[in-house]
């Protein structure tokens, strides 16, 4: 459904919320491992998601890493998504069709309708807080290992 920057971008967020504090903070290769990620692309999404979005936190140096604040571990799901730019993945047809519409639609328009509708309300009213702590019951994963 998403790139796989946005993947990589979703995981590592919740996974440096799960596991980073600003006490505790995360380095670049613990983070690449943990989700499967490769360590340059990794790097350049975690800058993306700090410099520009603020999303996570940052600190350079010896004692430095990666972490989330509080009010970061509030925000919804969907700013990393925003913040990645695929937004509009959930407004998009499901079979790529440009001309797909209400008054226009699709084979698959009707039926998956409601599925974007809960997608989107998954992805705004879900913290990722809340996911973090779904992996804490060891029920929820997030790597294929």
């Amino acid at each position: 459904m998403f790139t796989k920057a946005t993947e990589y971008a979703l995981r590592a967020t919740i996974y440096i919320a799960q596991k980073g504090s600003e006490v505790a903070k995360l380095g670049i290769d613990e983070i690449a491992v943990a989700i499967d990620s490769p360590r340059s692309f990794t790097a350049k999404i975690l800058q993306l998601l700090s410099r520009d979005n603020h999303i996570i936190s940052s600190v350079r140096g010896p004692n430095g890493g990666f972490y989330l604040t509080e009010k970061a571990k509030s925000l919804p799901i969907s700013c990393i998504i925003q913040a990645m730019g695929e937004e509009e993945m959930l407004e998009k047809c499901v079979l790529g069709l440009k001309q797909c519409s209400e008054t226009q639609p699709c084979p698959m328009h009707l039926q998956f309708k409601p599925i974007r509708k809960q997608l989107k309300d998954m992805f705004s009213n879900k913290t990722i807080r809340e996911f973090a702590a779904e992996i804490k019951d060891g029920v929820i994963f997030i790597c294929n290992r």
